[in-house]
């Protein structure tokens, strides 16, 4: 068993431009997830992060990264689903994905009962335990994605990276860091 299996709970720290969310990952929940999220907090992928499609009474998606180079070295690197042992209810956190065993880097934080996903491979591994007000109070102007919508285009933010996204979105905000502090 590896040191990240053996940690079956730990809390993250997000330093957002909204102010800071500490999250509970519960391994229990989603194993393969949380390994995941875990390996990416440590390799330091989620700095400077852009929340992309942030979409009021849905969900406030990030983890593609501003770094074209470093999005190209994950984006191929899926991981098998794991069974919906929880909702996707208000605060839980679950990798966004395009289809069965394609979860990469991607996440979304449920802003309110989203259980439909359940079914559709969309399990959760953590939730927002403190600073929920501040994923609340991300900005939502910019809406769904291109091409369904007005926002950021993810195929443009994977090539082209942050300056994309800070010349056609300014007002997006930023997941600045993730520490783990707790269940190393």
């Amino acid at each position: 068993m590896s040191d990240n299996q053996a940690t079956m709970s730990y809390r993250v720290i997000l330093e957002t431009t909204k102010g800071r969310v500490v999250i509970q990952v519960y391994r229990d929940w989603a194993p393969l997830g949380a390994d995941r999220f875990r390996e990416l907090v440590e390799a330091g992928y989620y700095s400077d992060i852009a929340f992309f499609r942030v979409l009021p009474g849905f969900v406030a998606q990030f983890g593609i990264s501003g770094d074209p180079e470093l999005s190209s070295q994950w984006r191929e690197r899926a991981i098998t689903d794991d069974p919906s042992k929880t909702s996707n209810t208000r605060g839980t956190i679950t990798f966004a994905m395009a289809g069965p065993d394609t979860r990469t880097t991607q996440l979304f934080i449920n802003y309110g009962n989203n259980a439909r996903l359940d079914g559709m491979g969309f399990a959760p591994f953590a939730e927002v335990v403190e600073g929920m007000e501040h994923i609340d109070a991300l900005f939502s102007g910019y809406g769904e994605g291109a091409p369904h919508g007005r926002g950021p285009d993810q195929g443009r933010l994977h090539r082209e990276g942050n300056a994309y996204l800070r010349a056609d979105f300014p007002k997006l905000d930023y997941l600045i860091s993730a520490s783990i502090v707790d269940g190393a």
